[in-house]
């Protein structure tokens, strides 16, 4: 492969622990970390249509950041209004900016660095907010600041074949020779598979593959000395 993309969430770094930090501060109750897991899950769920929602202009980007822990805390009868699922969303964004990269991503970014991959990174969500992860993740030591693309930037967001043309335009890409990596199969998969590119599904969380799609990920590993392995063997 000549150009590897990344995502960002959940694909670089644990996305849940921010979550779990979360929820143990502002939650009451005796929760499991199975137990706090299986709210996350859900609240990934909700995220990614109220996502597609606030894309389309149904509900706004604060409707989509308060309903999503609404909403999966309904399913586990854990009382959520709004106003505490505001502050949820701002205290979850203060523990945002604490995340840090698996290790083995980190030696993955060096290898292809030191082999002279092009790199780049695509990732759906508003500017400011995925900016400020790129920026903590330090991402731009490895990746040109013009190789990263945030879906709310080009008003086109992940699975819509639109962001995937702009980012083979801008980079002059060839798609049988790029590799897409994320965690989403609805967003990351679909989307890289349906623009002619080669698709990594980094499934760390054992997700199930969806019953109404025809599409494979040309790779799945299940953890990110998985992904490593894969591009040291």
């Amino acid at each position: 492969m000549d150009t590897i993309i990344f995502d960002v969430d959940d694909t670089l770094y644990d996305q849940a622990l921010s979550f779990h930090h979360t929820f143990r501060k502002l939650v009451k109750g005796q929760f499991t970390y199975e137990e706090i897991d299986q709210i996350y899950t859900a609240s990934r769920k909700y995220s990614e249509i109220l996502f597609d929602q606030s894309e389309a202009g149904e509900i706004s980007q604060f409707e989509w950041q308060t309903g999503r822990i609404i909403a999966a805390c309904k399913d586990f009868n854990i009382p959520m209004d709004k106003e505490k699922a505001t502050t949820f969303h701002e205290t979850y964004v203060v523990e945002q900016q604490k995340i840090t990269m698996f290790d083995e991503v980190v030696e993955l970014l060096d290898l292809l660095h030191q082999k002279e991959k092009k790199l780049a990174i695509l990732t759906n969500g508003e500017e400011k907010h995925q900016s400020m992860k790129i920026n903590q993740l330090d991402l731009t030591s490895w990746i040109p600041v013009e190789n990263i693309f945030i879906s709310g930037t080009h008003g086109h967001a992940k699975p819509k074949r639109e962001i995937f043309d702009i980012v083979e335009k801008k980079l002059g890409l060839e798609p049988t020779k790029t590799v897409y990596i994320g965690d989403s199969f609805e967003k990351d998969i679909v989307g890289a598979k349906q623009a002619g590119w080669q698709a990594i599904w980094m499934n760390h969380r054992r997700k199930s593959v969806p019953t109404d799609t025809d599409y494979k990920p040309d790779n799945e590993v299940h953890s990110a000395k998985d992904l490593l392995d894969l591009f040291v063997d």
